[in-house]
Parts: C-alpha cells; structure tokens; sequence
C-alpha cells in the first residue's frame, strides 16, 4: 500500500515538472517579447502611463536598493501623477526620433534652441545610461544647437568634472544630456543650475547588447533614482506655477 501511494506521489510530482518549465518558459518569452534588439528598443516604455512607470521605477529601486532602509527607499519613490504621460507618442522611441520628441511634449511657444540667459541653466536635462549612449543622444540633439544656445556633454567618458564646471560656468546651455551620477555631481558642485530647467526626459527605452537599460543595472538605477528624487526637483514635479518641471520617460 505504503509502495501504491509512493509511486501515485512520484508520478503526481513528475506530472508537475513539465508545467513548471513551460510556466517559467513562458514568463521568460512575455518579458522579452517587448524588446527590440534590432532597433536596440525596449518598446514596453511605449505603453507604460504614470502609474506603470512608477511601479515599474519602485520595483527596480527595491530590488537594488538592498541595502537601504525603508525610510531611505521610500525617499526615493517617484508618485505616478509627477510623471507625465507620453503615451500618446506612436513613433519608435530611437535615438533619431527624440527631436521630435522633445518638440511634442515643449509648449507651444517654447524654442528648444534658445538658452536660458544665466550659464550653466539648461531648459531641458537628458538622462542617459552611459558615456557612449549619452553621446549619441548628443549628436541627434544638435539641430538645437546654435551660437549662444550649447547642447552641454555632462557624462563621464573624456570628461573631467572640472572641465565640465569650467563649461557651465562659462557657457549658455540649452539642453544637457548627462549620466545621472556626473549630472548629480554637477549639481552639487553648484555648477548645473536647475532654476531654468522645464524637464526631465529619462532615456528610459535603449538598450544594450546585453538587453540591459538604463533601469537594468544597479550602477545607474539607483544614481539615477537619487537624481530624479532630490528634492530640489522633487517638489517641482506638482508645482503648477512656472517652476513646474515636467518629468518624462522616453
């Protein structure tokens, strides 16, 4: 009997096992079917509203902020109503299509290719996951750029700290597009003013070869949850006055 119920719990447990696996498999085929390795794009980013993003910035913050209290996480949630929702974008977000980007979600008046008259002041900040993607986006900005409006180059690759002090100190930016731990250095050097800044756009979308973004890899989530959740900028998310500073995913 003992030997019937044995082989009845044996055959139940290897009953099991396929549809485990096939479960597992098929998690694996839902997350990656949003990523374009083609196109280096991780198109879920186009459908996620303030609230998906949100969750999906505190999932990621909990599981490399391991080392973080409570308290010190939960400084760093980003609420779904301070993000705005770009949704209504429909193009591929490519590094060639930010451009149009940025015009679609400017006010109507606004020129990107004038600069704030103070230095160092941009209008627009451009998160970007490394040195080598940052600098790409910097190319595919420069139809913003002219004489007295400068797209700045705030990442770490060929770039000392203070050569980039040295830059915003002297010169009248535009837009900026950084790395978050060299743009959170800046601003604590007192050289990246943020009083004429409109937006963030995090370039939330790219990936790497690796399948990796910019909310992939501790290195740059939790800087860059830090930079996002400063309160300096924080509390200008859900200001409605002309401070407001409009935070985007791209």
């Amino acid at each position: 009997m003992a030997t019937e119920e044995h082989t009845k719990k044996r055959k139940i447990q290897d009953d099991d096992k396929p549809r485990k696996k096939q479960k597992k498999q098929k998690k694996v085929r839902d997350d990656e079917g949003d990523l374009d390795m083609e196109a280096g794009l991780n198109r879920g980013f186009e459908r996620m509203d303030g609230q998906l993003l949100a969750d999906h910035i505190a999932q990621k913050t909990r599981r490399f902020g391991t080392d973080l209290s409570p308290v010190e996480l939960s400084d760093l949630y980003i609420s779904a109503n301070t993000i705005r929702d770009s949704t209504s974008w429909k193009e591929p977000r490519s590094t060639e299509n930010l451009p149009a980007f940025l015009e679609a979600f400017s006010s109507e008046n606004e020129k990107l290719d004038q600069a704030p008259k103070k230095c160092g002041s941009p209008h627009t900040i451009i998160v970007a996951g490394a040195g080598l993607r940052a600098a790409d986006l910097v190319r595919s900005v420069r139809k913003f750029q002219k004489k007295g409006c400068s797209v700045a180059k705030l990442f770490a690759k060929h770039f000392k700290v203070e050569e980039q002090v040295s830059f915003l100190q002297k010169t009248r930016t535009g837009i900026a597009v950084g790395t978050p731990q060299r743009l959170i250095d800046l601003i604590e050097n007192d050289a990246l003013c943020l009083e004429s800044l409109k937006r963030i756009v995090v370039d939330a979308s790219h990936i790497d070869q690796k399948k990796r973004g910019i909310a992939d890899m501790r290195e740059t989530m939790m800087p860059l949850a830090k930079l996002l959740c400063r309160k300096a900028l924080k509390e200008r998310y859900e200001d409605e006055t002309a401070r407001h500073i409009d935070l985007i995913f791209y």
